[in-house]
């Protein structure tokens, strides 16, 4: 059975579930007493997270399961909001560089490089922005809703949409030059994987479980690595999603964290599975100190090491939280959850070191470290700038 709070929108076949007032935990166990959040236990704080500074962006999230990120480029950090606002920001002061409204419902982004802030819409359109002004460059339309930030190298830019299709677009004007589509299997989460460029290729993963590469020029495929493979009766048992952040590990692999199926570690040339262990996760995973890290579909935040299955640590109390994809941050490990906590563990083992909170509306996306600040984008709107005392 399916345990986890990023089943808060089961997407594509049954669109209507998206609403507000469905409660997918009950839909899925058959009340709401089955299934609760641990409560926090209390902890001796080893470490204070200190709020250098705070912005409120909008409204942040808005109202449907986004997991709109923030993205930084040198001293500048940009993020959206779900009701058109983009803003540039001084990282070290959080001081407003530009703000710029646009006229649609952000659902993807923020994604930066070669001058340019990227954003998918709810209504199939990507959108550039120059990042100096934010004066818009280009808006083009996709095959469908973007719910992962666009990437670029300054020359293509690379949006996945929400029913499978990959695109390539040209920099300068948004043209499409190329694309590539996946099948999508009947039922999914609600989320995509942003696509990693690296060089002249590129890297993208899909609902159906499957990893690609495909030449950045033409969108030729270099190779296809499955990492899950849909098991189970039932449409729910079958959700195979790979929703999380692409990551590089500190040894060059990839590190592919998927639903109901494994955490992978693949060759980036050769698509090759180095090693992977079963595990459950819709989040992105993270690396340090030689571990590897990552958050379940419970919740539950455990450390591996490459090529070994056993885990070097697991901390399971915050289960049921809606816990975020962990971050490595100075000698600590960062997660955020549904009540908008941020928690610090220790690299080491796993324990909790400090917390602390950020946005009573929760933590859904992506955090961000830069040297020893630690970005933090809530659900309410409330990008926050923290550092550890």
């Amino acid at each position: 059975m399916i345990r986890s709070f990023r089943l808060l929108v089961l997407f594509l076949a049954v669109p209507l579930m998206s609403g507000c007032g469905w409660n997918p935990i009950a839909f899925i166990t058959g009340g709401d007493d089955e299934i609760k959040p641990a409560d926090l236990v209390s902890i001796d704080e080893e470490v204070r997270l200190r709020r250098v500074w705070s912005v409120n962006i909008g409204d942040g999230q808005g109202k449907k399961y986004n997991r709109l990120k923030s993205a930084i480029t040198g001293d500048v950090i940009f993020v959206a909001s779900s009701n058109g606002n983009v803003f540039a920001l001084n990282r070290e002061n959080g001081n407003r560089i530009w703000r710029t409204r646009l006229d649609d419902v952000i659902t993807g982004g923020v994604g930066v490089g070669g001058g340019l802030v990227l954003v998918g819409t709810e209504n199939s359109r990507v959108i550039a922005l120059d990042a100096e002004t934010g004066q818009q460059q280009w808006d083009t339309e996709v095959s469908s809703e973007v719910l992962s930030a666009p990437a670029t190298d300054g020359e293509v830019v690379v949006v996945m949409a929400v029913d499978g299709k990959l695109s390539g677009h040209d920099a300068s004007s948004g043209e499409e030059i190329w694309t590539y589509e996946s099948t999508v299997p009947a039922l999914t989460l609600r989320g995509t994987s942003s696509p990693l460029i690296l060089d002249n290729f590129l890297l993208a993963a899909f609902g159906n479980g499957t990893v690609v590469s495909l030449a950045l020029d033409n969108g030729t495929l270099r190779w296809e690595e499955r990492v899950a493979i849909p098991t189970g009766t039932s449409e729910i048992d079958r959700i195979v999603d790979i929703d999380g952040d692409l990551f590089i590990g500190d040894n060059g692999q990839l590190l592919v964290p998927s639903f109901q199926g494994y955490l992978a570690a693949i060759d980036v040339i050769t698509g090759q599975t180095r090693w992977r262990v079963r595990e459950s996760s819709a989040n992105g995973a993270s690396s340090g100190f030689g571990n590897i890290y990552i958050s379940d579909d419970r919740g539950h935040v455990k450390a591996y090491r490459t090529g070994e299955e056993d885990v070097v640590w697991s901390n399971e109390q915050l289960d049921l939280r809606d816990v975020t994809a962990p971050k490595s941050f100075s000698n600590y490990v960062a997660v955020g959850d549904y009540e908008g906590y941020v928690h610090l563990l220790s690299q080491v083992d796993g324990r909790f070191v400090g917390r602390t909170r950020v946005d009573r509306s929760g933590i859904r996306a992506s955090m961000l470290s830069q040297g020893n600040t630690l970005y933090v984008y809530g659900n309410g709107g409330n990008l926050s700038a923290l550092t550890v005392q």
